[in-house]
């Protein structure tokens, strides 16, 4: 595992020589405010064992270690004892199956039993110092695949891969009724709806948002769907969805259906990305929760 103190290593080659050190990390995607959170908070930089500042001018075969400070989580956010679907760890992400019916963060509704209380209980059971950096947020009622980052500099590099849409999430939902194209895209910007604080709304003045859908499969009550997202608004799938006539199952919210499930019929079921450090090119799935795989078998096909 991970020590408590997370650190980097390079060794100077021969196109880096002469660099400043605040000038090679720049390039390695270390952040201003990482760089003045090292300074002042307990971190450190060192070549070939001994310590420097960022003014340092690296040589040929310098060995450069950034050890970051101490990471502490949140007030307010106590370790639980809760178990967790653990898809993959390494010392520098998790991959979990979040189940239906469990917050990523804590609310004012929902003060605990969140992931990330789950988390924080777990980096304390196996001795890890960090707060939790969760990359891919679900809604309380949509299960699946949650990338979490075990360290802040390691959620920066993913925040940038997001932002360059190499972080690829793959939805499943029960769409209601039958959408009879087999493909399709939407494209119409999202907004926080007036006098609203939870519900969002296709609205001209909102953010760009993009759902590509493709249908698995036609149900007598609903259309099983695949989903991609060119963007990640709140609610996207669940607004756009409901835009086009086909609210998901369960999603009162947004004009779904209840009758065949209490919570929307949402489940992410596969992300997509290249490592941060390793650049190897990886996916992680998710089957179907049980209360969506039931309705599968209950609800006749078309």
């Amino acid at each position: 595992m991970m020590t408590s103190r997370f650190q980097m290593n390079w060794v100077i080659a021969q196109g880096d020589a002469g660099k400043l050190i605040k000038e090679f990390l720049k390039s390695e995607e270390i952040s201003r405010t990482a760089l003045t959170d090292i300074k002042f908070k307990g971190g450190r930089i060192q070549v070939n064992g001994e310590d420097v500042n960022v003014r340092y001018k690296l040589a040929v075969g310098d060995v450069l270690t950034v050890v970051f400070p101490v990471e502490y989580p949140s007030e307010g956010v106590g370790g639980e004892d809760i178990p967790l679907k653990i898809l993959f760890e390494d010392d520098y992400l998790l991959v979990v199956n979040k189940p239906s019916g469990m917050n990523t963060i804590p609310s004012r509704e929902h003060p605990e039993g969140s992931l990330a209380n789950a988390l924080v209980g777990y980096y304390q059971r196996i001795g890890l110092q960090a707060a939790p950096h969760i990359v891919t947020r679900l809604d309380r009622d949509t299960s699946g695949v949650v990338l979490i980052a075990k360290h802040r500099h390691v959620h920066h590099l993913f925040s940038m891969m997001q932002q360059g849409g190499l972080v690829k999430r793959t939805y499943e939902a029960f769409a209601g009724g039958v959408i009879s194209q087999d493909f399709g895209t939407v494209r119409e910007p999202i907004g926080r709806k007036q006098e609203s604080i939870i519900e969002r709304e296709v609205r001209s003045d909102g953010q760009y948002a993009c759902t590509h859908y493709r249908v698995i499969a036609r149900h007598r009550l609903f259309t099983y769907t695949e989903l991609k997202l060119e963007t990640g608004r709140t609610h996207q799938i669940r607004v756009h969805m409901s835009y086009i006539g086909h609210p998901l199952l369960g999603d009162d919210l947004y004009g779904g259906d209840v009758s065949l499930m209490n919570r929307q019929a949402l489940h992410c079921k596969k992300i997509q990305f290249s490592h941060p450090f390793s650049g190897e090119e990886i996916t992680f799935t998710a089957p179907l929760p049980s209360d969506m795989s039931e309705i599968l078998e209950t609800d006749p096909l078309l």
